[in-house]
């Protein structure tokens, strides 16, 4: 199924709903703890910490979603979440292959590699979370769903511009950069979506 359907297919389902959610906020935390490990120790910026606390807000705000619609899903186990496996390795794969590309291309090492990682990890999940939450609201609204996701869409928003600001400062080739993360993004995306998709068929709704 596209990502469209299958969002709309856990939107009409209660249970699934709530692990949709659930699992949308394991990845914000993870993602928030990946920003503050490559915090170099002195130099932190303001953009830095702005935006490793909005995805942790954004992980809670997820969560605290849940409650609208049921109880319970105050873990992040295995049981309340959709894919967990994929789920759980999608952004350390990211980051894993981005790390590799960099070393390869540019050579870097150490604290220049963190933060060259953290970059182009994050500009890639901005451009898909530009993508998903939209379409994620969209059948929330299709179906007038108490829950809604709309300031995280704002703040995507603000954080992809933040990111292509900083990816012009970290290299003059900078474009070229940026598309081969989103490329590795793509494939890994493509393949969290398969596993979603193989989840949902063995469920009745």
């Amino acid at each position: 199924m596209e990502l469209q359907q299958i969002i709309s297919k856990m939107v009409g389902d209660t249970g699934l709903h709530c692990k949709w959610l659930n699992t949308l906020s394991l990845m914000e935390n993870t993602g928030a703890r990946k920003i503050s490990a490559c915090e170099h120790k002195t130099d932190v910026t303001l953009i830095i910490l702005k935006h490793a606390a909005e995805e942790h807000r954004h992980a809670y705000y997820l969560k605290k979603q849940i409650a609208k619609l049921s109880e319970g899903y105050s873990s992040y186990a295995d049981p309340f979440l959709i894919a967990p496996a994929e789920s759980r390795l999608y952004l350390s794969k990211l980051d894993l292959e981005v790390c590799k590309y960099l070393k390869s291309e540019l050579g870097l090492s150490g604290q220049e590699l963190k933060f060259g990682a953290y970059l182009l990890v994050t500009y890639a999940i901005e451009v898909r979370a530009d993508e998903l939450y939209p379409i994620y609201q969209a059948a929330l609204d299709e179906v007038k769903s108490k829950v809604n996701v709309k300031s995280i869409i704002l703040e995507e928003e603000g954080h992809l511009e933040e990111m292509l600001a900083q990816l012009k400062n970290f290299s003059n080739q900078w474009e070229k950069h940026a598309t081969k993360a989103v490329e590795i993004e793509s494939s890994l995306f493509s393949s969290w979506i398969g596993a979603l998709d193989m989840e949902l068929a063995t469920v009745s709704i």
